[in-house]
């Protein structure tokens, strides 16, 4: 089995969503991280109990030598029920989640625009949680939803997080593509906000399709070289769609392929 990389090694770490594996659970995510040699996991909370439970995620990290790095808060659409309806409880959970698994942050994404009393107080809110935590909180770009030609305003304060007031952002390559924003521009006009970022790719379909980096149209190769020559600290954290696998093997070979791609084009291979 591969041994994860340290900090001090490689900066930034390389991390593996458990949404990575989807269907398969966070143990299997564990288990492929460790195996192929990321340096952490991303625990998406969701439907799954191992990935609300700490003692369980403890468990997991220690016997896979792979740590939690990150949490991704059970705020998208999806994940309404998870942890109740309350969204700043979700995002209390997440952030006491974390500190229990020592990661450092917390992605989360921007209010729905039906949620107008904490769309209402959410940049603040944000920022105070953040302060008092210690923990970073870092507010992932969306994009606009499609319908019938037109564009739906789905978010609030709104999806394009440039133009907010946040202190930390999670720069989301496939959400980018989505939008019809080029990622590695986003990234340079976010300079010191970036803390986190979700390395996919996409070719500008309406689809948010979190391709394998490498295999859409954005300038992963690009973005990745400007990350490790500007110092960037933060966690990149591979983010892909490999759901519609099905020959034997062909998840792992998405999952190996992104690490390999993501390490050579950090300068880490």
């Amino acid at each position: 089995m591969s041994e994860p990389a340290t900090d001090a090694a490689r900066v930034p770490a390389v991390t593996l969503s458990t949404s990575s594996v989807y269907p398969g659970s966070c143990a299997d995510a564990f288990e492929a991280a460790a195996r192929l040699g990321y340096d952490g996991v991303e625990v998406m909370v969701w439907t799954d109990p191992v990935s609300r439970d700490p003692v369980a995620l403890r468990r997991l990290a220690s016997h896979y030598g792979v740590p939690v790095r990150s949490i991704h808060a059970p705020t998208l659409l999806l994940t309404q029920r998870v942890w109740g309806r309350d969204p700043w409880e979700k995002l209390t959970r997440s952030v006491e989640l974390a500190q229990e698994l020592d990661a450092g942050t917390v992605v989360a994404h921007p209010p729905f625009r039906w949620q107008r009393d904490y769309a209402a107080g959410f940049v603040e809110g944000v920022r105070e949680i953040a302060a008092t935590s210690g923990t970073t909180l870092a507010v992932e770009n969306m994009f606009p939803w499609r319908a019938g030609g037109s564009e739906i305003l789905a978010y609030a304060p709104g999806w394009d997080v440039v133009g907010e007031d946040y202190d930390q952002v999670t720069l989301d390559v496939s959400h980018a593509s989505t939008s019809g924003r080029d990622s590695r521009e986003l990234a340079r006009r976010l300079a010191g906000r970036l803390r986190h970022v979700h390395l996919t790719d996409g070719t500008g379909s309406a689809k948010d399709e979190h391709l394998v980096p490498g295999r859409g149209t954005q300038p992963v190769q690009g973005l990745l070289e400007d990350l490790a020559a500007g110092g960037f600290a933060g966690d990149v954290v591979v983010e892909i769609n490999t759901r519609r696998s099905r020959a034997p093997g062909e998840r792992e070979r998405d999952l190996r392929e992104s690490l390999e791609f993501t390490r050579r084009h950090l300068g880490q291979a």
